[in-house]
């Protein structure tokens, strides 16, 4: 097969690239070219064609600020339609709507990327829209407890954040090692408290899986189930 994904394949390989990655979390073994290989059986691309839009897939989780799979490093060659259909696909397989933010993110690079950019009008009164999004409630006691253990130190890189909130204290921003929409829980034994430029990165930088082994290595109260 050769040419443009139809919704039965790429929804195909995003539920695989998710049962992977829950896989992955459970502490079980397994092998993606087996999941590669049951692609290509079924819609005859080559078992590399699913690698990288794996690796696409990748790109989407980590422009939503999301964890990926290891192995499966971020790959950005995907154009923004493609981008939004797998960050709805997502949304669907693991049952949560969210508000979308992959494609505004990739035009925006995209954008970002060419030379002598002119100067945007903007829009004075941007379009408002609804929708219904997932919300998950949380407990704020969680929230208290980690930050008093954290006592003004971010508990990544283990350094006071820089600058006091406007109720005068150390700001440190709550974080879900695994996400709370990922099945993580509302406990301490998956939280920390973290300075904004630690946070920022373990949701978007290329270093982020690096820093959530460090955390789970470091952090004493952290589980991974």
């Amino acid at each position: 097969m050769s040419g443009g994904w139809d919704d039965e394949e790429l929804k195909a390989t995003v539920e695989s690239y998710v049962d992977m990655q829950r896989t992955e979390r459970a502490g079980l073994f397994f092998v993606k070219v087996q999941y590669y290989r049951r692609l290509m059986q079924k819609f005859g691309r080559p078992e590399k064609a699913y690698e990288l839009r794996m690796q696409n897939i990748s790109y989407v989780l980590s422009l939503m600020g999301r964890g990926w799979l290891a192995g499966l490093k971020p790959a950005r060659n995907i154009d923004s339609a493609m981008a939004a259909q797998i960050e709805k696909l997502l949304g669907q397989i693991e049952g949560h709507r969210h508000a979308p933010i992959v494609a505004y993110e990739i035009l925006a690079r995209e954008q970002a990327r060419h030379k002598n950019l002119a100067r945007p009008d903007g829009n004075p009164r941007p379009k408002s829209r609804r929708m219904a999004i997932t919300h998950f409630e949380r407990d704020a006691a969680v929230k208290g407890w980690v930050l008093q253990q954290a006592a003004g130190v971010c508990e990544c890189c283990e350094k006071p954040p820089g600058f006091n909130g406007v109720d005068g204290t150390p700001y440190l921003e709550l974080h879900y090692v695994r996400q709370v929409a990922e099945g993580g829980a509302d406990a301490v034994s998956n939280t920390v408290a973290l300075c904004p430029g630690c946070h920022s990165e373990i949701h978007h930088g290329a270093n982020a899986p690096a820093l959530v082994a460090w955390l789970y290595d470091n952090v004493g109260r952290l589980k991974r189930d």
